[in-house]
């Protein structure tokens, strides 16, 4: 069986693709995926196979970066929708003490409270929230990748904001020495 000729500039332009993104792409997948590096770069190979494949279809710059998102952003529904039973076992093993030393998780306080007060976020504040904190996308960046307006984004935001706020005001559920509120404030961006 003989493969498919493609155009050399095809070649060029998912080259170009995959450079100038994967690093933004695999760290957005990255902050999403707590099962391992493994499946991050399983997902991150999916991802710009999924480009590959729809090289046609992957608009110019500088939409071809929130088009990544978007195909990033389905991926990683797909992924979490598959692997709920299995993420939570593996988050439960984790947490049990190795017979080499102690539990896998961070055991860092700050990382620990901002963690566990993002997981208490409705999920589609703490993608918007994500999206633009550490992701680093402007607003109308963030309502391209999830399909809806800048002021729904705006508006998310804002409650996501005053909900990691209130969350993080909240005594912590772990014991910790150092949870102070100076080490947590989430600015404020214009």
């Amino acid at each position: 069986m003989t493969s498919p000729v493609v155009a050399p500039d095809a070649h060029t332009r998912f080259e170009s693709l995959y450079l100038e993104h994967y690093r933004s792409i695999y760290s957005y997948v990255r902050r999403r995926v707590h099962d391992g590096p493994a499946d991050c770069d399983d997902l991150v190979a999916d991802i710009f196979a999924v480009s590959w494949r729809r090289l046609d279809e992957v608009p110019s710059p500088p939409e071809e970066r929130l088009w990544l998102f978007g195909v990033a952003r389905r991926r990683l529904l797909e992924h979490h929708r598959h692997q709920g039973s299995r993420s939570r076992l593996l988050t439960r093993l984790a947490a049990q003490p190795t017979p080499d030393g102690p539990a896998l998780t961070s055991s860092d306080p700050v990382h620990l409270r901002l963690r566990e007060a993002l997981g208490e976020l409705r999920p589609l504040d703490k993608e918007v929230l994500l999206l633009v904190v550490w992701d680093g996308l402007t607003h109308a960046e963030a309502a391209a990748v999830l399909g809806c307006s800048v002021n729904a984004i705006a508006l998310r935001m804002k409650r996501a904001k005053s909900r990691l706020r209130g969350a993080l005001r909240r005594p912590p559920s772990f014991s910790s020495t150092d949870t102070s509120p100076a080490c947590m404030t989430i600015k404020e961006t214009p």
